[in-house]
């Protein structure tokens, strides 16, 4: 006989509930330094979006959570390793946050808002909430098994089943998410944008060369037979590439509760991302060949990006009742 699912706590543990004051102390406070950069730079203006969804991700899991909290204090403790294992991850994790907090402060009230200065702050952030909500989560003191309840998973895997752990597993999208919403240190960015821009005006040239419509490459730039036609650094798709990461990690976080499933949605955003902008490129640099350069400025460059955007969440939606998909239900029809 399976013993009974434990009902939800009235209400969490005090020294649980300070930590996530805390917590969302620390988050309220990178909100507010990386709303310099959702209002300057486009490809980071989903930025506003991301304290909606990380207080309603907590808010959608909050019977999870309680859930979580009573098992977590009144079932058995796993072996001494993996307490000892996870305290001293987590430890490190709170020593190696802080400091990087702490640089991030000092750098910001040194030279003002500045990108390294932000991913300090996130990073140092990210590493302190986990750990400090992994630590006030309640802990058992019984080491035994009690009657009726599975054994421990062997190796590793028992890791997983450490009933503090698995309560800071639930904040691991509202508080990771904050990593997508702070823009790349200047070098990465660049790099990650040429390497995307050289990619999508290769694949152009080669469809088009394929085809039968020559053109040439020179650079960045497109020779077409009524025009030159520049394939800025804002096509090179990494504004969709950061856009479709959080929605892809939002949806994974939302409607689905394995690990591979989540992994997957993502993948599958980042490879939306780069073909959709690739189809788009390839759409505009057909419209230019056929009706000229100063063709593809204003209402059809707007109208493309828009319908990329759409198509690609289409996609993403579509792939969540297909991941859902059970093989035992494959077969039996």
């Amino acid at each position: 006989m399976n013993p009974p699912t434990p009902a939800p706590a009235a209400k969490p543990p005090v020294p649980f509930l300070v930590a996530l004051a805390v917590a969302g102390g620390f988050m309220a406070f990178v909100a507010w330094d990386q709303s310099h950069w959702w209002r300057v730079k486009e490809d980071y203006s989903f930025g506003w979006l991301v304290p909606v969804f990380a207080i309603y991700m907590v808010y959608d899991r909050w019977p999870q959570i309680l859930l979580r909290l009573r098992a977590a204090g009144t079932g058995a403790a796993g072996p001494v390793w993996v307490r000892w294992t996870l305290s001293l991850a987590a430890g490190l994790g709170l020593l190696g946050g802080a400091t990087c907090f702490l640089f991030g402060a000092l750098y910001r009230a040194g030279v003002g808002t500045s990108q390294p200065g932000t991913v300090a702050l996130t990073v140092g952030m990210v590493a302190i909430v986990l750990p400090l909500l992994y630590f006030n989560a309640p802990s058992p003191t019984a080491v035994v098994t009690v009657a009726g309840e599975k054994p421990p998973a062997p190796g590793w895997r028992a890791l997983f089943e450490d009933g503090r752990f698995r309560v800071a597993a639930l904040f691991v999208f509202p508080v990771l998410v904050w990593l997508i919403s702070a823009p790349l240190v200047s070098a990465w960015e660049t790099e990650v944008s040429l390497f995307l821009l050289r990619r999508v005006v290769t694949v152009v040239a080669f469809v088009f060369d394929m085809l039968g419509y020559p053109l040439e490459q020179q650079g960045s730039v497109l020779l077409l037979p009524k025009g030159a036609v520049g394939v800025a650094d804002a096509c090179s798709g990494i504004r969709s590439l950061t856009a479709c990461l959080f929605a892809g990690s939002f949806l994974g976080a939302v409607f689905f509760d394995r690990f591979w499933k989540k992994v997957s949605l993502v993948a599958a955003s980042m490879v939306f991302a780069f073909v959709m902008n690739l189809a788009r490129s390839l759409f505009l640099t057909a419209w230019a060949y056929a009706y000229g350069p100063e063709a593809i400025s204003g209402t059809v460059h707007d109208v493309a990006g828009y319908a990329v955007l759409g198509v690609t969440c289409a996609g993403l939606l579509g792939l969540i009742p297909l991941l859902n998909l059970k093989l035992e239900n494959l077969a039996r029809h």
